[in-house]
C-alpha cells in the first residue's frame, strides 16, 4: 500500500504532506489567497504524472537495451472553453527511431499515475 498524509495548517492554505520519510508543503499562490510556500495540488499532480511517465519510459527503454539519454516530460494543464485537459510533451536527449517513438508513446500511457488520472482507479472516501 502507498500512503500519503496531508494536514492543512491554520496558515491560509498551507498544507504539510508526509510520504514515507519525506516531507513537502502544498500551498496556493498569493493571487489565490495562499502564501506561495510551495506548489499547488495541481502542480504536484502534473509533477507526479511527469515523474511517473519518465520513470516508466526509462524502465522500458532499459529492458529493451535502448540508450535514450535524459528523458524530459513537460506536463501542462490546458483550459479551453471551460474544458480541462492535460498535455504531455516528451523528449529524449538521444535520437530515437520512429519505431521506438511509436512504442514509447504507447508505454507512456501505461504510467500508473496517468492511469489513475484517466479514471482507471476507484476512490473510496470517508470522514472519520
Amino acid at each position: 500500500m502507498v500512503n500519503s498524509k496531508v494536514v492543512l495548517t491554520n496558515k491560509h492554505y498551507l498544507a504539510e504532506a508526509k510520504v514515507r520519510n519525506h516531507f513537502s508543503v502544498i500551498d496556493e499562490p498569493v493571487s489565490a489567497g495562499g502564501d506561495d510556500n510551495g506548489p499547488t495540488p495541481v502542480e504536484y499532480l502534473l509533477t507526479a504524472i511527469g515523474g511517473c511517465v519518465s520513470i516508466t519510459l526509462r524502465m522500458y527503454a532499459e529492458r529493451k537495451g535502448w540508450d535514450v539519454g535524459e528523458i524530459t516530460v513537460n506536463v501542462s494543464q490546458v483550459i479551453e472553453n471551460n474544458e480541462r485537459s492535460l498535455t504531455e510533451e516528451i523528449s529524449f536527449e538521444k535520437e530515437v527511431t520512429e519505431e521506438q517513438r511509436k512504442r514509447l508513446l504507447v508505454i507512456a500511457g501505461k504510467c500508473p499515475v496517468a492511469k489513475m488520472v484517466k479514471g482507471e482507479t476507484r476512490i473510496i472516501t470517508s470522514i472519520q
